[in-house]
């Protein structure tokens, strides 16, 4: 509608001119309405096309510039300051291994913990216990059943306690032993991490790869922590040791002043009694003889 108000003076126009037309030419020259107003309506079809084809350009143009601003994002994130190494890179605690070098080996017994120690494994860490620990004897049978029943019980729970003790060594020597023998491929992968971390390579800096380094820096700090954990659950057995051999010691003491007490009087009566049977039967003469 608006279009055809546009347009309104110009038929005005063209009606008025009409007759100036035919006076000017003559007879020969007709005017058509109905071709002028086929014209005009060509013409409003060609305006509005015209505008449609404005609007797409102007979205094309629009959408090839947020096009171009995310791919230069994209670009500058894929990018890092060339002294990141330098100004971030640091270094971290490595384990060290024992040597035979460093260690000595007098009368041969010592190698095998320190194998223990370095490459871990149970059998490696039963075999240092077996070469570096005094060995517990089996108590004579015979022995053990003459005593009485609270010596028994008694000289059963050492023998627990040895063989608790056996037990937390050679686990804990087996624990340490295996963390530092995987310390040199995870001081790799550390390794690996950082260097990845700090290249200029723009590979390694996509939406992908740093999701990828993300994730591995946080499996690599679960085992680190799974690694600690272990130590700290040996080194809770061996203050568990140290806490029943505390208790043992205390519970002994009460148990021998309970039957201090329970076998004093008896003990004093025996006392006495043969004190006096003894004076009862030293006899005197007259001349004191």
């Amino acid at each position: 509608m608006k279009s055809m108000k546009l347009f309104a003076p110009v038929f005005a126009l063209t009606f008025a001119l009409a007759p100036l037309a035919h006076a000017q030419f003559g007879g020969g020259i007709v005017f058509d309405p109905t071709q002028s107003a086929h014209a005009i309506e060509q013409i409003e079809q060609g305006s509005q096309q015209l505008q449609t084809a404005e609007q797409i350009y102007t979205t094309a143009y629009k959408t090839m510039n947020q096009v171009v601003a995310a791919y230069n994002l994209a670009y500058q994130m894929s990018r890092l300051p060339e002294d990141l190494a330098a100004r971030y890179q640091s270094d971290f605690a490595m384990w060290t291994n024992f040597s035979s070098a460093s260690v000595p080996d007098t009368y041969g017994n010592t190698s095998a913990w320190i194998d223990a120690l370095d490459l871990g494994n149970p059998t490696r860490a039963v075999s240092a216990y077996s070469s570096a620990v005094i060995p517990l004897e089996s108590y004579p049978g015979g022995s053990l059943s003459a005593q009485d029943s609270a010596t028994q019980a008694d000289i059963k729970n050492q023998y627990a306690s040895s063989e608790i003790g056996e037990a937390d060594v050679t686990t804990l020597l087996s624990t340490l032993g295996t963390i530092r023998s995987d310390s040199e491929t995870s001081q790799q992968k550390l390794a690996n991490l950082q260097s990845d971390t700090f290249s200029t390579v723009p590979s390694q800096q996509t939406s992908n790869a740093l999701l990828g380094k993300i994730n591995t820096a946080t499996l690599l700090q679960i085992h680190s922590q799974e690694d600690t954990n272990q130590i700290l659950a040996a080194e809770a057995a061996q203050d568990a040791l140290a806490a029943k051999e505390q208790l043992d010691e205390r519970n002994r003491l009460i148990n021998e002043s309970i039957g201090f007490e329970q076998n004093f009087p008896n003990l004093m009566q025996n006392v006495t009694g043969g004190v006096s049977d003894s004076i009862h039967d030293l006899s005197f003469d007259s001349t004191g003889q």
